[in-house]
Formats: structure tokens, C-alpha cells, sequence
């Protein structure tokens, strides 16, 4: 006859085991009691200047992003979109189009384009880039989008902008594209 601390083991295993099998079978299951799963960010028309959105940061996007594209980088990305805004900003301001072509979609850049034409008196001079965040991003089938909010000043004052960088996940090219601009970020 087996010993007492065999038979005892032998119970607590099959307890164990129970127990497992009830988790295994019950963890994953929606019960109707859950938070509903957020809703991801549409993407904005390319035109300027745009109303202000409510947009939140998408964690998921950047994840869907980086889960296709594994050279991809988010402080490397918000360092390049803090030079691109500064690039862009300081062309419009000289109506260097040249400059302008290769960073904006062909919607933006006609936009930028038409400002440059419309203008009397030259803008405001750019002084310097306080703040870039992300603030919302996604993934739509392999064209990656990802809006950033730019808090700048300039010789007027400070503004916020908030701009929207595209990029197909494709491409052998690394640079984002401008899409959308508009002003005032959520908060």
C-alpha cells in the first residue's frame, strides 16, 4: 500500500491539474463585463488649414508599425519630424517650393503653395521647436500614418501644430511624407 506523502502528493497533483484545466478553459473568454476596445483613429483629408480634431495616442498603431516595419524607430521617427518641421516651416517662410516638393504630399504642397502665392507680408520668422509628441498613429494595410503635435515659437509668439506624416512600409524609401497640417493639439 502506498505511503501517506504519496497519496497526498498524488491528490494535490490531480487538484492541480483541475484547477489548471478550469483556468485553461475559462481565462480568454468575454463574459460581457469588459471595457469596449477603442476605436482607431481615422485618417484626415490632406488639406490646410484642417479643424482640430479630438485624436488619441495609439499605441497600437505604433506597434502595428513596428511589427511590419522592424527597422522602425520612435525617437529616431520624432527626431526626424522635429528636422522636418523645422525645414518645412523655414522654406514656407522663404518660399523655397524646391525644399517644400520632396517633404508634402501633392494635396499639402499645393496648399503650402497657395499660401506662398496668396502672402503680402513675409510670415512670422521660426525661433525654435519646444515640443514634439505623437498623438495618435495607425496602421492601414501597409501605409503607416502618424500624426505629431509641434509646439513652436516664433517671432509672433507660440503656436501648436499639429501635422500628420505618412509613409508606405513598402517602399525602399525611409522618408515620411507631410499629409495633413492643422492647428491646435489635444490636449
Amino acid at each position: 500500500m502506498p505511503d501517506s506523502q504519496t497519496l497526498g502528493l498524488l491528490v494535490a497533483a490531480m487538484v492541480a491539474g483541475i484547477i489548471c484545466f478550469r483556468l485553461f478553459t475559462v481565462l480568454g473568454r468575454r463574459t460581457g463585463h469588459e471595457p469596449p476596445p477603442h476605436a482607431v483613429p481615422q485618417a484626415r483629408p490632406a488639406t490646410l488649414p484642417q479643424p482640430a480634431q479630438d485624436v488619441a495616442p495609439s499605441s497600437n498603431g505604433l506597434l502595428d508599425i513596428q511589427l511590419i516595419d522592424r527597422d522602425f524607430d520612435t525617437p529616431k521617427f520624432l527626431g526626424g519630424a522635429r528636422e522636418a518641421y523645422a525645414r518645412i516651416v523655414t522654406a514656407f517662410a522663404k518660399g523655397d517650393r524646391a525644399e517644400l516638393r520632396p517633404l508634402l504630399s501633392p494635396d499639402v504642397f499645393s496648399a503650402f503653395d497657395a499660401g506662398i502665392s496668396a502672402r503680402t507680408d513675409p510670415p512670422p520668422a521660426f525661433v525654435t521647436l519646444h515640443d514634439a509628441r505623437i498623438v495618435s498613429s495607425s496602421l492601414h494595410g501597409r501605409q503607416a500614418e502618424i500624426t505629431v503635435a509641434f509646439k513652436a515659437q516664433f517671432a509672433s509668439g507660440d503656436i501648436t501644430d499639429v501635422w500628420t506624416f505618412e509613409r508606405n512600409l513598402d517602399s525602399s524609401d525611409p522618408n515620411w511624407l507631410l499629409v495633413a497640417t492643422s492647428g491646435d493639439a489635444p490636449e
